[in-house]
């Protein structure tokens, strides 16, 4: 038995009991005659303590252990004379009797602890040790109980646990696919699924009521610290149900995990249309944890000569509670930050609505006392806040300002990570025009339904005004989860099809399995996922999604610990049929 207790499990209770233990050497000090260790494994740290006047060759070996040595040893629980409130086996030690060295190990090029001296690259490059750090432990293990309490959740529900394939067909809309070739099939290549969108779909065509799946994902795109080329959504879809079936369910799903894994009753979930959303915030996934909602001001600031202003087509601000006390050079730093090339502002125009009640701007020569008194007025501000406003083209001040909105919440520290605001975002719009591709594409995806009643006669002209039965629900300005009401009807669905440009015969094609499936009673449904390795990162209080997978990718999607993607060799480029393409290319 290489041991009777965990290290993280020995209280007083333990005193004068005989234990075995096993670990890793987390740390060796040495004071006068006694060397204490620090033995740790994933359920916590246990000291040792070796005596040299009592036993001398065993003090030696302890004195030779390096840092993650892994050790077995026995002794005797006892009582420490100076307690560790810091740890939860700080009130006792164990009396060692007997050390055996099971492996030793390589000093390792960081410190396994939770604050590191060890940089991303090179944690990356030595994951298995990273792992070891009780920060990234204790995030792993709160991952697993996160998926164990939405399988039980969801379960309670009825619903089923379903697995879809992995090796499915191209269908090459939005992100791009990650191929497979077919051995067996010269020149034809599965891909791996961006979501079991189609499957789940065919799941309530087949009388599946309630399907859900802890699934991972794939998308071959641009990467950044909350993307992964490959990542794990819960994937949920529903049979006869309207939006609202969905909305009460899923938010259910999003009280219950926050009770259960962090002790938070979430309060009151709001409700915004997506049209609002980005008139009061720039976002359609704001943050509702504070204020600072836009105040646009066109017909209060146009006519007067300035113009910044005169020639924009909005303009609007926030109002920074008390903070009308920013100096001068905040203020320089401020509107430099929203001139930086990732906000893109051509300046910022401030007023202070000092605590006196008088009024001080960076526009003072253009507009009066009176005047500006009525953009405070407007903007529902009191004396001793600060008014900061941007100008220009409608979506692009929109999200200037939902940046620096963002910024100032961060910086008055208004985005306390352990508070948890959430919001539906409803009624998207259907469709959005790509000026690149000059062609309409679906805001979520093609299968979504529309909200719009006698669909079939819109013209052209109204179809950016188009709104779906699309939600999105947010969590502290970001989003957790989208899905929707879906198309269920053949003739509906190649309409939306054609749309999007796709012709019929592209359309059956692509999808003409699921077509063909709503020929044969498919039911009214919808669904939703959840980006659960995101939901995990925000209520870890986390920015980077990384921190909570087991093996991540970099940021140029590279596994830097087995060194991957890397090439194949020639036999598999023949046994693919794809060495002919290979050289042409």
């Amino acid at each position: 038995m290489y041991r009777t207790h965990t290290c993280g499990q020995l209280r007083t209770n333990h005193v004068a009991q005989t234990v075995t233990l096993s670990g890793w050497v987390q740390r060796v000090r040495q004071l006068g005659g006694m060397t204490f260790v620090d033995l740790r494994d994933r359920y916590g740290i246990t000291q040792l303590v070796f005596d040299m006047s009592i036993n001398p060759t065993l003090c030696t070996a302890a004195n030779k252990l390096g840092r993650e040595f892994v050790v077995q040893v026995t002794g005797i629980v006892r009582e420490r004379s100076s307690k560790n409130p810091q740890l939860p086996t700080g009130d006792v030690e164990i009396d060692t009797q007997t050390l055996q060295v099971l492996n030793a190990a390589k000093t390792p090029p960081f410190t396994i602890e939770t604050d590191t001296d060890g940089g991303d690259d090179l944690r990356m490059k030595y994951r298995y040790l990273d792992l070891r750090r009780p920060g990234v432990q204790s995030n792993i293990i709160m991952r697993h109980q996160m998926a164990q309490a939405t399988r039980q959740y969801l379960n309670n529900l009825a619903f089923l646990e379903i697995e879809t394939p992995f090796l499915i067909k191209s269908t090459p809309e939005g992100a791009r696919d990650f191929v497979v070739p077919s051995r067996l099939n010269p020149g034809q290549f599965y891909a791996l699924p961006q979501s079991p969108q189609t499957f789940k779909q065919l799941l309530m065509v087949s009388g599946f009521d309630r399907y859900y799946q802890i699934v991972r994902c794939f998308r071959d795109e641009d990467l950044r610290s909350d993307r992964q080329p490959e990542f794990t959504q819960i994937d949920c879809e529903m049979a006869f149900v309207e939006r609202e079936d969905v909305l009460q369910t899923f938010e259910g799903l999003l009280r219950y995990l926050l009770k259960e894994i962090k002790g938070y009753d979430l309060g009151t979930v709001e409700r915004m249309s997506y049209d609002d959303a980005m008139r009061l915030y720039g976002s359609d996934k704001p943050d509702i944890r504070f204020g600072m909602a836009f105040t646009e001001l066109n017909e209060v600031v146009k006519g007067h000569g300035f113009s910044v202003f005169d020639d924009a087509e909005l303009i609007a601000g926030i109002c920074a509670t008390n903070c009308a006390d920013y100096t001068r050079k905040q203020l320089d730093e401020l509107t430099d930050w929203v001139k930086r090339p990732q906000i893109g502002a051509k300046g910022l125009v401030y007023v202070r609505y000092n605590p006196d009640g008088t009024l001080k701007s960076s526009v003072d020569k253009f507009y009066s006392p009176d005047q500006l008194l009525t953009w405070a007025q407007k903007m529902n501000a009191q004396p001793g806040d600060l008014l900061l406003i941007l100008s220009g083209n409608t979506d692009k001040t929109r999200k200037q300002l939902g940046e620096l909105r963002l910024e100032m919440g961060k910086r008055l520290g208004l985005r306390n990570p352990n508070e948890f605001k959430a919001l539906w975002v409803l009624d998207f719009p259907l469709l959005e025009w790509d000026e690149e591709d000059q062609r309409w594409n679906a805001c979520h995806h093609p299968f979504t339904r529309p909200r719009t009643q006698n669909f079939e006669n819109i013209n052209e002209s109204e179809w950016g005004s188009l709104r779906a039965e699309a939600y999105d629900l947010c969590l502290n300005g970001n989003e957790i989860a989208g899905g929707s009401i879906r198309i269920h009807e053949r003739a509906l669905q190649e309409k939306v099809f054609s749309l999007l440009g796709m012709s019929e015969e592209e359309a059956l094609q692509k999808f003409g399995f699921l077509m063909g499936a709503f020929e044969y009673g498919a039911p009214p449904h919808g669904g939703i996922a959840f980006g659960f390795d995101r939901l995990c990162a925000i209520m870890g209080g986390h920015e980077s999604i990384r921190d909570f997978i087991a093996f991540p990718k970099n940021n140029s999607g590279r596994d830097t610990m087995i060194d991957a993607p890397s090439p194949i060799d020639a036999k598999q480029y023949r046994e693919l049929h794809i060495a002919t393409t290979i050289q042409q290319v």
